[in-house]
């Protein structure tokens, strides 16, 4: 059985009842009401990190401790809410009285409210609940099916100077303060030409994609799409009846960030529904229009959301997971939102390894060595394919990829995807390579030079 939640101290309710009552209604300001939400925000993300980092470590067979995941996954993490992690209490409760499975993740922020929850669930991964929850839901007996047994990859003597290449990620010689935890160079198929990782971090270790996951929810929806149960030039269904304007928004454009919807914030914050325990219908789904659609860039989070909840019929019979174990992704696993939304855009934790199998479904133009057709003809072509609106400055972007189609010294076919603290998957058809970098960057440092080093890699590759 999951052990119920043991704490010394009173219980919230008990608190509650014990309370002096105040003697009328409190106002209070915007500064503090904003103090007060950025330590439920900073809880929340303490809460799911930690919850999600162990749970996905052990489900294949390593161990993280919590002062390893607050060292890399809760360093450097947004400003705002940095500072706020080392002061919170947190704690961990297991199955069959401690010895067990990671049940669930508590973490303290408010004495006059309960504390942030983050459960694991049977799929694999974690959930966050709302601000104010004071208890996960009752689930069946967690397990783990043991540690993944095909993880060892052949070793390949490096060739050239690549060895060098990728001590100097490990080096910070492509950022400052650029915190590299894994690098996997593959081919088209079967096993990797190198890889290395740094202490406390294995080809056993999966790490948050962050944005690298809208790069697999195009992925998920190619396939969708081969299986005939999607069409990206059809509506993606927003607005609340055919004579809404925002009905005209197609997967496609939601693909490419292109569907002309307000977006309040830089479009790589969602904090409502990453660690505030909204759900996707609540908060990424109801933006109104500013733009006709397909005429403005703007990156956002929400649009990579509604384009998968237009295929959300297909996940009964064909969830991720499904995809995932054709990949051979095993370590890989999709997170959602409370009610059980897929959040694609960026809660999937996967490791390197995995990453590097999904570039070589792109190299393979979407086909399994076995010849199985996983992703339709071309559909690599077309998510590199910079269509409709672009972002400025040096990248271009396709659907759901990024694109380094003007990146002096890399092949103009190089596309890749791009997540926060430094998430890379390179795929280069015309050198039939992949290349994974994952990191722990901090927030507002330097960042990693990934179209350097994507040139260094493909140099020592020659």
């Amino acid at each position: 059985m999951i052990r119920k939640t043991i704490v010394a101290a009173p219980t919230f309710i008990g608190a509650l009842l014990l309370a002096p009552i105040p003697a009328a209604a409190q106002s209070t300001t915007q500064a503090e009401i904003q103090a007060r939400y950025d330590r439920a925000l900073a809880a929340g993300y303490e809460a799911l990190t930690m919850c999600s980092a162990i749970a996905t470590a052990e489900a294949g067979g390593a161990v993280r401790t919590p002062e390893q995941v607050l060292d890399w996954e809760l360093t450097g993490i947004y400003p705002a809410l940095d500072p706020i992690v080392p002061e919170l209490a947190y704690r961990l409760f297991r199955a069959n009285q401690g010895t067990g499975v990671l049940s669930y993740v508590e973490v303290d922020w408010a004495d006059d409210m309960p504390p942030r929850l983050a459960w694991h669930e049977e799929a694999g991964g974690c959930t966050l609940g709302p601000i104010g929850m004071t208890a996960p839901p009752e689930r069946k007996t967690l397990h783990y099916a043991g540690p993944d047994a095909m993880y060892m990859w052949h070793m390949r003597i490096p060739p050239g100077g690549l060895g060098e290449v990728t001590e100097r990620a490990f080096r910070a010689a492509y950022g400052a303060d650029a915190r590299t935890t894994a690098v996997v160079v593959a081919g088209p198929v079967g096993d990797g030409i190198y890889w290395q990782y740094r202490d406390g971090f294995s080809p056993l270790v999966p790490q948050r994609t962050w944005s690298v996951a809208k790069s697999i929810a195009a992925t998920v929806i190619g396939a969708a799409v081969q299986r005939g149960e999607a069409d990206v030039t059809a509506s993606a269904g927003l607005g609340v009846d055919a004579s809404d304007p925002r009905r005209a928004i197609t997967i496609d454009q939601a693909l490419r960030m292109a569907s002309g919807r307000y977006t309040d914030t830089p479009g790589n914050r969602t904090d409502p529904l990453y660690v505030g325990g909204a759900t996707v219908d609540e908060v990424a789904l109801d933006w109104p229009l500013v733009s006709p659609p397909g005429t403005v860039w703007r990156y956002a989070n929400n649009d990579t959301l509604a384009a998968v909840q237009a295929i959300e019929p297909s996940f009964a019979a064909h969830p991720p997971a499904e995809l995932f174990d054709l990949l051979g992704m095993t370590s890989t696993v999709a997170e959602t939102d409370w009610q059980g939304n897929y959040i694609l855009s960026s809660q999937v934790w996967t490791t390197a390894r995995d990453l590097a199998r999904l570039g070589q479904i792109y190299l393979n133009n979407g086909m399994l060595p076995d010849g199985t057709r996983l992703l339709p003809e071309g559909w690599a072509r077309y998510v590199s394919t910079p269509s409709g609106p672009q972002p400025g400055g040096e990248f271009g972007y396709g659907a759901g990829w990024w694109l380094m189609n003007h990146t002096p010294g890399v092949p103009a076919d190089t596309f890749f995807a791009n997540g926060n603290r430094g998430q890379y998957v390179v795929v280069v058809p015309s050198r039939n390579v992949v290349i994974v970098r994952r990191g722990e960057d901090p927030a507002g440092g330097s960042g990693f030079d990934i179209a350097a080093f994507t040139r260094d890699v493909l140099a020592a590759l020659e």
